[in-house]
């Protein structure tokens, strides 16, 4: 019996380092976000030269609405070209692109990737650009965008993640990715730059210089999560990537559970992967001094946040079941009331509504289908898994 007790202790003091270490981070984080503001860069005279990559996959109507979006940018025309990456669209859709001023690529693969669609676009633009900047197929930039981007730019920044927000509500499942995307952008962007660490790249909404963004890209092959791959590399290289929270840039919010789950496993999937690839390279980098990359690579071995919010309240409730194996449950509650405390201070007040209380009802739905899918994740990384999305002009 007192082995059982033992090895029972053992499991659970390993579950709290874990999850304890992982709410410490979350709290640390996102006060620090709240209470040190950032330096932003100053309004700048000279002008980047900018192309962007629109990656379209299907969603014909969708890449319509975002292309001709993306001409009426409010920057000088010449300084900017913006080239879509059609893939499977429709002939009538190709057609009505290319009466628009931007260049079309069309492009077939075996098996879709975004990396590989980002491959063909380098090999078929001009070299003569400062900056490369990728958008998804359903991102709307808000008019200043790339006059925000270039402020950071040209204060030395090589890579500049914007800050992509929700552009639709329109249910529950919505509501809580939207506030997702935001508490992610206050902990992993914003208060990483407070201790000078870098932000987590999103995978659109970001601009890099452009020869370093070929580079970069030449080295990724993921068939998910190549932003996630692309912000190991550049840590790795020691270049840092700055948030810029005034560059404004709309995207659509998984509106239906299925759809949730197919994005989620996709990530998840993505993110094991890419821990179990790099990994162990964080003790090299650790013992060089490179914090940058460590941190990058803890990030992939933490769990999404709703996951937290089931996790710690059960360990609290099972500690106080077991009373004397492994940590007390004063300990338990201290680490739970860090991770709650560190979500709620990262979303925004606007946010915080009737609808949104609402849609908090469905957490525990969510942890559940987010717990199961931790057990389905094999092959989810060996072909592209496609999100849906539906026109929205919300």
């Amino acid at each position: 019996m007192e082995i059982i007790r033992f090895i029972a202790s053992a499991i659970t003091t390993l579950i709290f380092v874990y999850l304890g270490v992982y709410s410490l981070y979350l709290f640390v984080f996102s006060i620090s976000g709240k209470l040190i503001r950032v330096k932003t860069p100053a309004k700048s005279s000279k002008l980047a030269k900018f192309v962007i990559y629109i990656c379209s996959y299907k969603e014909d109507e969708i890449i319509l609405n975002s292309a001709a979006s993306a001409v009426t940018i409010d920057y000088p025309k010449h300084l900017f070209h913006i080239c879509v990456i059609a893939d499977s669209l429709q002939p009538e859709t190709i057609a009505k692109l290319k009466k628009m001023p931007i260049q079309v690529l069309e492009v077939v693969f075996e098996n879709s990737t975004k990396s590989k669609a980002l491959h063909k676009a380098i090999e078929n633009t001009c070299d003569d650009y400062d900056a490369a900047v990728v958008f998804d197929i359903d991102n709307i930039a808000a008019p200043d965008f790339l006059y925000r981007i270039n402020d950071y730019l040209q204060a030395g920044n090589k890579v500049v993640q914007g800050h992509r927000l929700a552009k639709n509500t329109n249910t529950k499942v919505a509501i809580l990715d939207a506030v997702s995307e935001e508490v992610n952008n206050h902990i992993f962007r914003k208060s990483q730059r407070v201790f000078d660490l870098s932000a987590a790249i999103i995978g659109s909404g970001m601009a890099l210089e452009y020869n370093l963004f070929k580079d970069v890209m030449l080295r990724i092959d993921a068939v998910g999560g190549f932003d996630k791959e692309m912000g190991i590399l550049l840590t790795h290289d020691r270049v840092s990537v700055a948030y810029a929270e005034d560059a404004l840039i709309y995207d659509e919010k998984v509106s239906n559970p299925e759809m949730f789950k197919k994005q989620r496993r996709r990530w998840l999937s993505a993110q094991f992967n890419l821990l179990k690839k790099y990994g162990l390279t964080s003790f090299k980098a650790l013992l060089r001094g490179n914090f940058d990359y460590v941190n990058e690579i803890y990030q992939l071995s933490i769990l999404p946040r709703v996951m937290m919010l089931g996790f710690m309240p059960l360990m609290l409730f099972i500690s106080l079941a077991t009373p004397g194996i492994g940590p007390g449950w004063t300990l338990w509650l201290a680490a739970t009331l860090c991770c709650y405390a560190a979500i709620l201070v990262a979303i925004p007040a606007n946010l915080i509504n009737e609808d949104f209380w609402g849609a908090a009802l469905k957490v525990p739905m969510i942890f559940v289908t987010m717990f199961l899918l931790l057990f389905k994740l094999k092959g989810a990384n060996k072909k592209f898994i496609h999100t849906q999305h539906i026109h929205n002009t919300e």
